[in-house]
This record gives structure tokens, C-alpha cells and sequence, in this order.
């Protein structure tokens, strides 16, 4: 059957950080992907909308037979699968970091299973049994240490490159409930770890996902408004338990990961009220006349003795100006 262009796009409104549209297509593997990173963290969800009219026409033109040289090296798909290879195995360390061997062992596999799932997207493939080999050969150097991770990835990913290949022409389509049932299996796999250890490891995934959301939004300083949307965002499950007003000894941990969170951002805001110089009760008229009186004395221009200096008071003076601003914008119901 033919593939409309409009079902496509629709699909990728509707469903696209689950991959519903490359389903449709027939590209199961970039399904699974995105099942797994949520439409690749969002940002690769979104660049698809331009790509989606090209796989529109490949999956309903006849498959184009290569010749034996490989495909041309994408620099993209490199990132990619360095990027699937950190993921996934920072997954495995949350899930799985408690089995004896795990860094000779879990730790390789999961990286080189998540790089060879980025080598099977579109029409190439890759030697799933070199990519394994190269996360297994690299993995004993780095024992015992997460920052394994990295260097895991990056090895395997440059085997992984060497090794690309076009896939070989399927001769009939599989049905739809089949592939389904794979892909199930294959996100069963990859989150049983997860749901396991979250509900019978609590405090350690807690400790875990409060470390990563720190390190997040303490990225995300540098730009309070997407600090603040990241925030919302995490708080949501939160405040959606409280409004539910459920309560257990299972919960007890999670509360702690939104409590620190929410705490994060009174911790900014006393930052913010520092660095301009006010107390915590100060006016909106207070905070703009000092924000001016501060960026013109911090101003690099003002300051050729000394510009790194007044390079950074300059963009901390903007960045809790910002954030103070903002937190005074009256919020609509």
C-alpha cells in the first residue's frame, strides 16, 4: 500500500516523539529509537518535519540496489550513536549497576546494543558482532568507573563506522502485529532494568535522578527562562501527586528528588536578589534601578582594565535580572 505524505505528518504531530510516523514507513529501527529517547530528546523529532517528504518517496519507490563500497560517512550519525551510547549506558548504570561484573559485562553490552541501533536506522546497517567486540575489548581498561561510558562509546562508534554497509533488499513486508510484538519485546528489555530498580532500589534511583536533574538545571542557569520551563516541567509529576494527595513509603523518596528541585529555584533567586544587591522583599522599581545602575558600572566597555571580570559580573547581572523579572510576570490562570 502506498504512503501518504499527509498520514506521515500527521503521525509525526500526533506521535512523533514515539515514533508512530517511521512505523508507518516501515523504518522500525528508527521507531524503536525514538520509543527510547522520546523522538531523540525532542530535538531530532522536530528536525524530521523537513526530512519526512524524502522517506516519504523512499518507501514507496522500489529499494535501490548498492554496490558493495559502503555508504558515505555521516558525521551526524556519528554523533548519534556516541550520544545512544552514553544514554543507554547511563540507563545501565542506574538499572543494572548493583549485578556482580557489571563493567566487564552489562556496562558494554547496553553501549554497544544502543551505537548498533543508531548503525541500523534508514537503509544502512552495520557488524553488530564487531561493535560488541570493540565495547567488551574497551570496557576492562575503564573498570570499575562511570566516565567508562564515554570512551566505550566513542570506540565502539568508530568501529561501528568502519564497519557500515547498506542493508541487503527485503523481499515481502512483515505484518504489522509481528513487528509490533519485536519492537515490545525490545522496549520490555530496555526498561524492565529501569522500572525494577526504581521500585525496588528507590533510594539509589532517587539519588541518581536528583544528581542528573542538578547537573541539568544548573546547565540551564546560564538561561533562566529555560531553567524555569525545565523546572515546571519536573515539578509536574510532583504537584500532580500532591493535588492526588496519594501517599505511601514508596513515594517518600521521589518526594525528595521534587522537593530538592524546588528548592533549586528558591536557591537561585537568593542568588539572583545577591547579585543585585536587594533583599528578598525588594520591589520591582528596586530590581530595575539597580539592574541599571549595575550593567552600566559592569559594562566591558566601562572596563578595558579589567574586561574578564566585567565580562562575568555583566552576564550574572543580566541573568538574575532576568530571573527576578520573570518570577514578577503576573501568571495566568
Amino acid at each position: 500500500m502506498a504512503k501518504r505524505l499527509l498520514v506521515a505528518v500527521a503521525l509525526w504531530a500526533l506521535g512523533g516523539p514515539a515514533g508512530f510516523h517511521h512505523l508507518y514507513l516501515g523504518r522500525d529501527n528508527h521507531a524503536l529509537l525514538w520509543m527510547l529517547t522520546l523522538g531523540g530528546f525532542g530535538v531530532g523529532w522536530l528536525w524530521e518535519l523537513w526530512l519526512l517528504p524524502g522517506w516519504v518517496a523512499q518507501a514507496n519507490s522500489p529499494s535501490e540496489v548498492h554496490k558493495d563500497e559502503p555508504p558515505p560517512l555521516s558525521p551526524i550519525r556519528f554523533l548519534g550513536q556516541v550520544l545512544v551510547g552514553i544514554y543507554f549506558g547511563v540507563v545501565a548504570l542506574i538499572g543494572l549497576s548493583t549485578l556482580p561484573g557489571f563493567y566487564l559485562l552489562a556496562l558494554p553490552l547496553a553501549v554497544g546494543l544502543g551505537i548498533h541501533l543508531v548503525s541500523e536506522v534508514g537503509d544502512q546497517s552495520s557488524d553488530l558482532q564487531g561493535t560488541l567486540t570493540a565495547a567488551f575489548l574497551t570496557a576492562p581498561i575503564f573498570h570499575g568507573r562511570s566516565v567508562a561510558i564515554l570512551p566505550i562509546s566513542l570506540t565502539t562508534s568508530v568501529v561501528a563506522q568502519r564497519h557500515r554497509r547498506y542493508k541487503a533488499i527485503r523481499g515481502s513486508s512483515e505484518k504489522l502485529s509481528v513487528r509490533l510484538y519485536r519492537l515490545g519485546l525490545a522496549y520490555l528489555a530496555f526498561s524492565a532494568p529501569l522500572a525494577y530498580c526504581a521500585f525496588c532500589n528507590t533510594a539509589a534511583t532517587a539519588n541518581y535522578v536528583a544528581s542528573a536533574i542538578g547537573a541539568t538545571l544548573d546547565w540551564a542557569n546560564v538561561f533562566p527562562l529555560l531553567g524555569g520551563i525545565l523546572e515546571s516541567m519536573l515539578l509536574l509529576p510532583y504537584r500532580a501527586w500532591k493535588t492526588l494527595g496519594f501517599g505511601s513509603t514508596y513515594f517518600q523518596e521521589w518526594e525528595k528528588v521534587f522537593a530538592f528541585v524546588q528548592s533549586f529555584q528558591s536557591e537561585r533567586q537568593q542568588m539572583a536578589y545577591q547579585i543585585l544587591g536587594l533583599h528578598s522583599d525588594a520591589t520591582l522599581d528596586e530590581i530595575n534601578k539597580s539592574y541599571r545602575e549595575l550593567v552600566k558600572h559592569w559594562h566591558p566597555d566601562h572596563n578595558r582594565h579589567r574586561v574578564l571580570e566585567a565580562e562575568r559580573r555583566f552576564i550574572e547581572v543580566q541573568g538574575a535580572y532576568e530571573l527576578l523579572t520573570q518570577m514578577r510576570k503576573p501568571k495566568h490562570v
